[in-house]
């Protein structure tokens, strides 16, 4: 037995069930960092100390979400290759030869040894670049990799660039021996894909080809980069460096986060070295309500690795593991500056990220549905409970976030939602065709009776586009006194195509003749109105509502009506280009079908479904099939969310 043996299908898994934990600690040390930092002048810090550290949270935030999107991409070949993607990891701190040999992972806050330790995680092959101070392991480790064996064995590798060569070497050698059909044998619709989730990762992968590719995104975007990468993962952290630096030289009291734990844990260790037991109540709420967040949202995308789309669940799981990430940095920011306990003066908290001890996807079915629909209930409660007992600006926020979180659970997983039907006609008015019915009310809509149809009208969503009162002005009479709408004073069809014009959705119908309602559109649009609001035509889902297909909807962020538009951006002096450049703009496939449109708590509309996004004058701004849209008013990148909403501190 001197022979290798062949690259087997469970070696490759193996490899990448390494390449998801190392992807996936990776990314929560360098969230725990970004956690850890200083907010603002209010925390402590100069202006040009507070505009660097704003910088730095929003690299670091970048590198964490294109950890994610290489996370994905692993997870996507592990499925592509008929696996089950690994979703669990060990908790922190890792010791020496779990992962790369002669490296440990730990949880720190931000300072010179971390951002060293990240330079030299991410450092390309040949780089002097050493560990942090604190970080080097204790000892050596090597793995041994040279004798021949059918069980799996993790490889020995001096950086992850090339742990990942010698994947994509065995990967290559594996389809080499049986083909690229029996290869990649799993269903690709199970993998998540850019109908899901907006990363670079979610590629779906087919072939050796997208796999190979992958492999190589992975490297030249950061682990392995070569130096003259000015994007790389290194690149940034060597620049964060650099400005630390020359910030520290011109003040030695510049402390840019807080003292928060190295490895925090929930109760007292077996092994105490090297971790900080939160004894604070506060605290130790707080990061165990992260915890649970983080745990629910790991369980969700494993979820949807088990539903092949276009199952609507496939998306919803995605949207709401994204929505709790919100929640935990919320709670995680809260708990970096609170104190740890009495044992440990000096010393605050922080978010521990305890795996589950298993994190496997749930079955797919009903099961599942209420297993959800009763986690996010019991975060809610805990995150409502919390808010009241510890009054702070970050548990409200995270409180808000959950509630509307266990909201859109409870709706899309647990229940259909039923379109209430039409009510009895109203007696119709006696006498001239033009005689004004008295409407009656009902849930703030009018409804007036006419002989063909019975027109709605909704004031509360009215934008006073005026193509009602301009287009048929013997119906809709402005300016005066009590009932002014006298739906027979033109024809059905004509008060049909008026009603139509409505951009808000405030005029509606209901036939009583053999016509049909109104249907849906052919294509999904979205028409920015300069200065104004969003026109959308689409059959739409807002926040879970169906049966509507045209609205107007606020994103001045001023609107007493939200997610309506109700005339505010008028007086807020709201100013928005209704004819932004073109971005994205290729041919969607499918340009009709449902369109679901969640407002985000204190957040963007996030949006799902086949969307032409148009300019005022009807040009193509973007074709998507998920975006999160700006309504808070102050996106750099309108009309899409770019965060500022929570620079603005915007409340929905």
């Amino acid at each position: 037995m001197n022979a290798p043996f062949p690259v087997t299908r469970e070696r490759l898994l193996h490899s990448l069930y390494e390449a998801a934990e190392l992807e996936h600690v990776l990314m929560c040390t360098y969230l725990y960092a970004c956690f850890s930092l200083r907010d603002g002048e209010a925390e402590g810090l100069s202006p040009d100390e507070a505009a660097a550290v704003a910088r730095w949270r929003g690299t670091m935030l970048g590198v964490a979400i294109e950890e994610m999107g290489h996370l994905v991409a692993v997870w996507n070949i592990t499925a592509a290759l008929g696996g089950a993607p690994r979703f669990g990891r060990a908790n922190f701190p890792l010791d020496a030869g779990y992962l790369p040999a002669g490296v440990g992972v730990k949880l720190a806050p931000f300072g010179p040894a971390v951002l060293q330790h990240f330079i030299h995680l991410e450092r390309p092959e040949g780089s002097p670049e050493p560990d942090g101070e604190s970080f080097q392991p204790d000892f050596r480790y090597v793995r041994e990799t040279h004798k021949p064996r059918i069980t799996p064995m993790s490889i020995d590798y001096d950086t992850v660039g090339e742990f990942y060569e010698t994947l994509a070497a065995d990967l290559r050698a594996f389809v080499a021996r049986l083909g690229e059909a029996a290869a990649f044998c799993g269903d690709p619709l199970l993998q998540l894909s850019p109908a899901e989730i907006d990363l670079a990762g979610a590629k779906p992968v087919i072939c050796s080809k997208t796999a190979l590719e992958a492999f190589t995104a992975i490297v030249q975007q950061g682990e392995g980069a070569p130096k003259e990468a000015e994007d790389s993962h290194f690149q940034k952290f060597c620049a964060i460096r650099g400005e630390l630096e020359a910030l520290t030289a011109a003040n030695p009291q510049f402390k840019p986060a807080f003292p928060a734990a190295v490895n925090p844990v929930l109760r007292p260790p077996a092994r105490r070295e090297g971790r900080v037991w939160l004894e604070n109540e506060e605290a130790a709420a707080a990061v165990d309500l992260a915890n649970t967040a983080y745990a629910l949202m790991l369980r969700l995308i494993a979820f949807s690795y088990s539903v092949a789309r276009p199952q609507p669940e496939k998306a919803l799981a995605v949207d709401l593991a994204l929505g709790l990430m919100r929640a935990v940095t919320a709670l995680a920011e809260h708990a970096a500056r609170l104190p740890a306990g009495p044992s440990n003066p000096g010393c605050n908290a922080g978010m521990s990220f305890v795996a589950l001890r298993d994190a496997a996807a749930l079955p797919a079915g009903p099961s599942a549905r209420r297993f959800f629909v009763e986690r996010f209930g019991e975060l809610a409660d805990a995150a409502s409970s919390m808010a009241d007992t510890y009054a702070a600006p970050r548990t409200a926020k995270a409180a808000r976030q959950l509630a509307e979180l266990a909201k859109r659970a409870r709706r899309d997983f647990e229940s259909e939602v039923a379109i209430t039907p039409p009510s009895a006609p109203a007696a119709k008015p006696d006498g001239d065709a033009s005689a004004i019915p008295v409407p009656t009310m009902a849930d703030g809509v009018e409804s007036i009776e006419g002989k063909d149809l019975t027109l709605l009208y909704d004031g509360k969503k009215c934008i006073h586009a005026r193509f009602c009162v301009t287009g048929a002005p013997n119906v809709f009479l402005a300016n005066v006194k009590g009932p002014w709408i006298a739906p027979d004073a033109i024809s059905a069809e004509r008060l049909v195509e008026i009603a139509h014009a409505c951009p808000s959705g405030a005029i509606r119908y209901r036939r009583k003749d053999d016509r049909p309602d109104e249907t849906k559109p052919p294509v999904n649009l979205i028409t920015l109105r300069e200065g104004g609001p969003y026109a959308v035509r689409a059959d739409l889902r807002l926040d879970g509502e169906s049966g509507k297909f045209r609205a107007t909807l606020c994103r001045c962020g001023a609107s007493k009506n939200k997610p309506y538009c109700d005339g505010s951006h008028h007086d807020a002096g709201f100013a928005a280009s209704g004819e932004p450049p073109t971005g994205e703009a290729a041919m969607l496939e499918v340009r009709d079908g449902a369109l679901a449109i969640d407002p985000q708590a204190d957040g963007p509309l996030q949006v799902r479904g086949n969307l032409e996004i148009t300019s005022g004058t009807g040009r193509v701004v973007a074709r998507v099939v998920h975006a999160q849209l700006c309504r808070c008013g102050a996106s750099n990148t309108k009309p899409f969310c770019d965060g500022s909403h929570a620079r603005v501190g915007f409340r929905s």
